[in-house]
């Protein structure tokens, strides 16, 4: 903290007194000038730790569990757009990339750290500040009362100047923190991009599997419908029993009582799409591309170490743990002097002809060393601080590329085991449908009662929401995983 430099102004001459001879010391100014460039110079470097990245063997495994390939470029270097292909998909992901509100905060916190950086580097330079003072009384000298019975006024300019040199590399270490700070500002924002892009695909494939869900269930209710007339028919027939109507009857009540609550979660998913597209809920226009039409890519995982290059959290926990660390310099330099140059240069005179002729010159020249003697622990207290709290970020460093990894890996290991999951359940839902054909056509042939019918019904309808189900997560492993593997750079879309 600098310590302010009082300079005393000249006393004020009465009218038509002349003024004390002032002599400039040009060698005490060139000495002090001198001891403070070469001070200045010869801090070559800052007090404190210098960063270094924390390297832990256990945080860099040698693949990810879960990778079959060994190819080292990743999913995430491909950008969005060349991963999702669906055109109406990627019109929301770039509404929501220019619209989202939370991508719109993440900006205005960006530009708030870059004007803290700023402020910081500001602490270089010297620091000018002016003044101007007109004023009048009687019976005052100075600032303090006076018992002379006259008047007096004065009326004075200055411009001051203060320089801070950097002799331990506080200033350097402040800035170096503030630069951090910035940079992590920066990669959060990243972070809520990529967060965003996951959103969206995902709010839209869920969308996709719900109105798949509300055409299989149309599908049942019409399909239980049509049983439900023809057991009608023969039970008016006298060949059918009531046992075979109200099955029927119940089934198509079931089957139709769904398509309500479907159609209630597609327009609350709606909702949630529009609200990350930063626009009143409204519909959401869907693709031509259905939901069991949408081609899971290839996934490539590329290599762990990587991967601390490429998430944007992690590599914000990183530049956190780099500005903790330059506030443990920041902390160290506060134990030593600090030299501070002052300079002051102005008029000032108790009459305006005096003033505005330049007949009374006012400067002042002074360099102020500073120094703690006993702060009561204070001191070491802040530095003891300091250190915890970048072990701390190391501590949260550490944790975020663990998280980071075990991510991956579930991704990677979901989007296996759910690719063959829904290869077999895709066999069932055809072993369904091909028993549903064969029992309309013994039905037909009047080998089977249609009773017979309505029970293969029963099993393929809930076999195709299964699929459905299946895909969908298959979809969202993927976009999981792009999550995970830091979602590529490239954020603005194609142009």
């Amino acid at each position: 903290m600098k310590l302010p430099i009082h300079h005393p102004i000249p006393a004020v001459q009465r009218p038509g007194a002349s003024a004390p001879a002032r002599s400039f010391r040009p060698r005490w100014f060139l000495g002090t000038a001198a001891f403070g460039l070469c001070a200045w110079l010869l801090a070559g470097c800052a007090v404190g730790p210098d960063y270094r990245r924390p390297a832990d063997p256990v945080l860099s495994p040698a693949a990810f569990r879960g990778e079959t390939s060994g190819a080292t470029n990743s999913l995430a270097d491909l950008p969005w757009w060349r991963v999702f292909h669906d055109d109406a998909l990627q019109a929301l992901v770039r509404t929501a990339l220019t619209n989202n509100y939370d991508v719109r905060i993440a900006v205005a916190r960006v530009e708030q750290a870059r004007a803290g950086a700023a402020a910081a580097r500001g602490a270089f330079y010297p620091q000018l500040d002016y003044a101007l003072t007109a004023g009048g009384g009687k019976n005052i000298s100075g600032d303090a009362p006076s018992p002379t019975g006259k008047r007096g006024s004065v009326l004075a300019a200055d411009v001051t100047a203060s320089w801070e040199l950097d002799l331990w590399g506080r200033l350097r270490r402040l800035n170096e923190s503030a630069r951090a700070q910035y940079l992590a500002s920066e990669q959060t924002r990243r972070d809520v991009q990529v967060s965003l892009i996951a959103q969206v695909a995902q709010g839209y494939f869920q969308l996709l599997a719900l109105d798949r869900q509300l055409a299989i269930a149309e599908e049942s209710t019409n399909s239980y419908g049509a049983s439900l007339n023809i057991f009608n028919e023969r039970l008016h027939g006298g060949v059918a029993s009531r046992l075979e109507t109200a099955s029927a009857e119940a089934l198509m009540e079931a089957a139709s009582a769904t398509i309500p609550d479907l159609e209630r979660q597609i327009g609350q998913q709606e909702d949630q799409l529009s609200v990350l597209l930063g626009q009143n809920p409204d519909v959401i226009l869907r693709g031509a591309v259905s939901l069991e039409q949408q081609a899971p890519p290839e996934v490539p995982a590329g290599l762990p170490s990587a991967l601390l290059e490429r998430r944007p959290d992690v590599r914000a926990a990183e530049e956190q743990l780099r500005s903790a660390n330059a506030q443990v310099g920041v902390a160290r330099a506060n134990f030593l002097p600090q030299l501070d140059l002052t300079a002051l240069l102005g008029a000032v005179s108790p009459e305006l002809s005096a003033f505005t002729a330049g007949a009374a010159p006012a400067w002042g020249l002074a360099a102020g060393l500073t120094g703690p003697l006993f702060h009561g622990g204070e001191l070491r207290a802040q530095y003891a601080q300091a250190r915890a709290v970048r072990d701390q970020y190391a501590l949260e460093y550490e944790s975020t590329v663990l998280t980071a990894f075990q991510e991956t890996a579930d991704a990677l290991i979901a989007r296996e085991k759910l690719t063959a999951a829904r290869a077999r359940q895709a066999r069932a839902v055809a072993a369904y449908q091909e028993a549903v054909k064969v029992a309309l056509q013994r039905y037909r042939l009047g080998q089977a009662d249609y009773y017979e019918v309505l029970q293969e019904q029963q099993l393929l309808f809930p076999a195709e929401n299964s699929l459905v189900q299946f895909q969908l997560n298959q979809l969202l492993a993927v976009v999981q995983l792009y999550r995970a593997l830091g979602g590529g750079w490239d954020a603005a879309g194609p142009h």
